[in-house]
């Protein structure tokens, strides 16, 4: 079946069985095309406790885990079963209560790209537009932050105050970009400014005119009054801002720049959720009302 009859008939189940679709920002753009809601991890979550019926989710697991903590009445459904973000799975439960005896003073933050698991063992989670405030927030001193480097890297130059513990992990998208990659995007488009996003590493962060969440980054651009841009995040919000700002030009860091793991999901991936050939997503009751307490704390501290 063809793009556009596959993306036909999934509206048209959709509508008949009352489903929301709803898709993170980096899957394919035809994915997002039929979708009610794109937006990052946690804008996912909070439409969907909006949300009319059960909700499928074109993402990956943490994500959907992340919907259902927030959602636990409503049946979840992950598009492709087997789209998992390797960050979130970098750091295993007991791994982190060995750093927590570390650091016995330190609030744990961690980034939203964590498992739902990982999230009972946490303090506070944060996303990567409000962490900076979040954890600017905190009353503890020393921050142990899971499980990003990266991330915690930049977060670290600009709360000074704060003395951060870094877990070495972070999205393997994003940690492969480099000054080169940056430096040879500049060469090609001296005119653009270069928009990344604070996942990728420092001195790659360092060259840039705008770091920002994902979100950030596309109204950045949207409201910039340039017409160029080279964008340092994964490649679909190139799509995206091309087909949303028809006026101005997108170009990738680098063409791999690509998550395989939010590609992994298909207009046929869907169709099949709506079909009824996936499980829903189900959560012990235990570890959903565990992790949704740093969930609750970064929504009353971050908005």
């Amino acid at each position: 079946m063809e793009k556009r009859c596959l993306q036909q008939e999934i509206l048209r189940l959709k509508r008949e069985k009352g489903i929301t679709v709803l898709a993170h920002t980096y899957v394919a753009r035809e994915v997002s095309e039929i979708a009610d809601f794109t937006g990052d991890s946690y804008a996912l979550a909070k439409w969907a406790q909006g949300a009319q019926g059960d909700v499928i989710l074109c993402g990956v697991h943490f994500m959907a885990e992340t919907v259902k903590i927030l959602s636990p009445q409503k049946k979840v459904y992950l598009a492709n079963p087997k789209a998992g973000c390797p960050m979130a799975e970098q750091l295993t439960v007991e791994a982190l209560k060995a750093l927590k005896a570390q650091h016995p003073n330190a609030a744990v933050a961690a980034y939203i790209n964590t498992t739902a698991a990982l999230k009972t063992e946490c303090d506070v989670c944060v996303t990567s537009s409000s962490a900076e405030k979040i954890i600017a927030a905190l009353p503890e001193k020393e921050i142990l932050f899971i499980p990003d480097i990266n991330l915690g890297s930049y977060l670290a130059a600009r709360l000074t105050d704060k003395v951060f513990h870094l877990f070495d992990g972070g999205c393997p998208c994003h940690k492969r970009t480099t000054v080169e990659d940056v430096l040879r995007a500049k060469e090609a488009h001296p005119e653009a400014l270069f928009l990344v996003h604070p996942e990728c590493p420092p001195a790659v962060v360092s060259l840039a005119d705008y770091a920002g969440s994902t979100a950030g980054i596309m109204q950045f651009a949207k409201e910039s009054s340039r017409t160029q841009f080279i964008i340092g995040t994964e490649n679909t919000v190139v799509c995206h801002l091309a087909a949303e700002c028809e006026e101005k030009q997108f170009f990738p860091l680098k063409e791999d720049l690509v998550c395989p793991d939010m590609r992994r999901t298909t207009l046929q991936d869907v169709l099949a959720c709506l079909k009824g050939e996936r499980e829903e997503l189900v959560l012990d009751e235990t570890v959903r009302l565990r992790a949704r307490r740093c969930i609750d704390r970064m929504i009353a501290l971050g908005g």
